[in-house]
């Protein structure tokens, strides 16, 4: 599952990163002590959002592999907003427009056209955030697929050992057939071979009493 605290870090951070870009864009428009003040606040809030990245990054090296590339890959899409942050601060602390200049870039446009950028540059961001949340679902369904495709292999091979055993208990119980068949065979050999030899006693016992009765019968009539 994704990091529930990495979506937190996240959701600060475009929250400090879309009002850090607003106050670049005052800050651009004031003099004096008040733009000090503006930029003095854009530097605290610059060293926050690199804290949240830093703990962006640890927490996504501790996930799997499969989400911590996606997870990365948004860290740096945030590295690089940040990086354009704090050129937007060198530029306004190495400006130091005077109000004459000031007045003049105002009636220019100049600054529409500064805050047009900014709101692209966010728009970017978030389109290539959207981007990576696709990739990540995209990640989960194949990881729901594997997973239940592995349910499917584990339910496949339960019912393979469940027929191996039933076959094993089966060929167990015709083996058992066999031995019975096998001493049935003996007990019907020993029955025929005693059942042939008591055949042959009585037959010689009938051609004896045959002979015997001849004789009696000779020796009668003579």
């Amino acid at each position: 599952m994704m990091s529930g605290e990495f979506e937190g870090y996240e959701r600060q951070y475009c929250q400090l990163s879309a009002n850090l870009s607003r106050t670049c864009i005052t800050a651009a428009a004031l003099n004096g002590e008040l733009k000090k003040q503006k930029i003095s606040e854009i530097k605290e809030g610059v060293e926050e959002a690199e804290a949240l990245i830093r703990k962006m990054d640890l927490e996504a090296r501790s996930l799997q592999p499969d989400f911590k590339a996606v997870l990365l890959a948004k860290v740096r899409e945030y590295k690089a907003d940040l990086n354009n942050i704090k050129r937007e601060v060198k530029k306004i602390v190495s400006g130091g427009l005077n109000p004459s200049a000031h007045d003049e870039l105002l009636e220019s446009g100049i600054t529409n056209v500064t805050m047009k950028a900014s709101a692209d540059h966010r728009e970017r961001l978030i389109i290539s955030t959207e981007r990576l949340n696709k990739s990540s679902d995209r990640i989960k369904d194949s990881r729901r697929t594997m997973l239940e495709t592995e349910d499917l292999g584990v339910s496949i091979l339960q019912d393979l050992h469940s027929q191996r055993q039933s076959l094993l208990h089966t060929h167990g119980t015709l083996h058992g057939v066999d031995d019975n068949i096998g001493k049935s065979k003996k007990i019907l050999s020993s029955m025929s071979k005693r059942m042939y030899r008591n055949k042959w006693i009585l037959s010689t016992i009938v051609v004896v009493l045959i002979v015997v009765i001849t004789l009696i019968l000779f020796f009668k009539l003579s």
